[in-house]
């Protein structure tokens, strides 16, 4: 009994070493943010201030049109996501539940895409972007992105866990394949859907790469271009400010999570039960 108390407080230990470990960065953030710019360098890990200061957030402001950058990050973040969330949604039903010839090779086809490398579509998906007159504009950031494999993926192993008798009564039933997935599938894999569209939307919301390439004004820059723009390998980095821009880009995807946290939970849980 003596071993198994002593086994649980070490796994209590390593627990809370890892919330911590976790959560510090966050705290490093928000701590600097409130910092003059000498006490950040001078006091870099100290969590609290010696001296709070709003000045960083007034800079912020002053310099960049931060509620316009704000806006274009969540339209670009929502629009992929929901967008990604309808096709992989309705590819999986089809991967699924379809009668078609060739869907097992199409699957793997999908399934494929994910080991290809950025590097090889950037330039291809930059040329098209480019004819079409996209460059420096939010489409030009969110068309290319609109697919995904590995939505596909998850969403398919669970609907291939809903019981396929479920589906085969509907249709004796002459219910429709809209009616099925709104009335039976997506109640029973909900959790999946709204796990996959907040990790949607978090990869979308701090993509960098992307959007450095097309985007060229700063009127319609990303939160991520926005901290890039107070960080300079050649020294002159605004390091206060460039925590600032880090923790208003952080608080959109931490308000989702709390508001949806009960379906992530949920979706680890079914998972661990399966």
């Amino acid at each position: 009994m003596k071993t198994k108390n002593k086994k649980n407080i070490v796994w209590h230990i390593i627990f809370i070493l890892i919330i911590i470990i976790s959560l510090y960065p966050i705290i490093f953030s928000i701590s600097n943010s409130f910092k003059p710019l000498k006490d950040a360098y001078h006091t870099i890990l100290d969590i609290i201030p010696k001296k709070i200061t709003l000045e960083n957030y007034k800079y912020l402001f002053e310099s960049l049109p931060i509620f316009k950058i704000t806006f274009n990050t969540f339209i670009a973040a929502t629009a992929i996501t929901l967008i990604k969330l309808f096709i992989s949604f309705f590819a999986s039903y089809a991967i699924v539940y379809g009668t078609f010839k060739g869907k097992r090779l199409l699957y793997f086809i999908f399934i494929g895409t994910m080991f290809v490398p950025f590097t090889v579509t950037m330039i291809p998906n930059y040329l098209i972007i480019s004819k079409l007159g996209l460059i420096d504009k939010i489409w030009g950031i969110i068309l290319p992105q609109l697919a995904d494999a590995m939505g596909i993926f998850l969403l398919t192993q669970t609907m291939r866990s809903i019981p396929k008798s479920l589906i085969e009564v509907a249709k004796l039933d002459n219910l429709n394949d809209r009616t099925i997935m709104r009335g039976i599938v997506f109640p029973l894999s909900k959790h999946a859907v709204y796990s996959t569209g907040i990790w949607f939307f978090i990869t979308a919301w701090n993509e960098y790469v992307w959007p450095v390439l097309v985007l060229k004004t700063t009127e319609n820059y990303t939160l991520p271009l926005a901290l890039q723009n107070f960080i300079s390998s050649e020294g002159g980095t605004n390091f206060s400010v460039a925590m600032a821009v880090s923790v208003i880009a952080m608080i959109l995807p931490l308000a989702l999570y709390l508001v949806f946290q009960k379906y992530i939970i949920g979706t680890f849980v079914s998972a661990g039960v399966k």
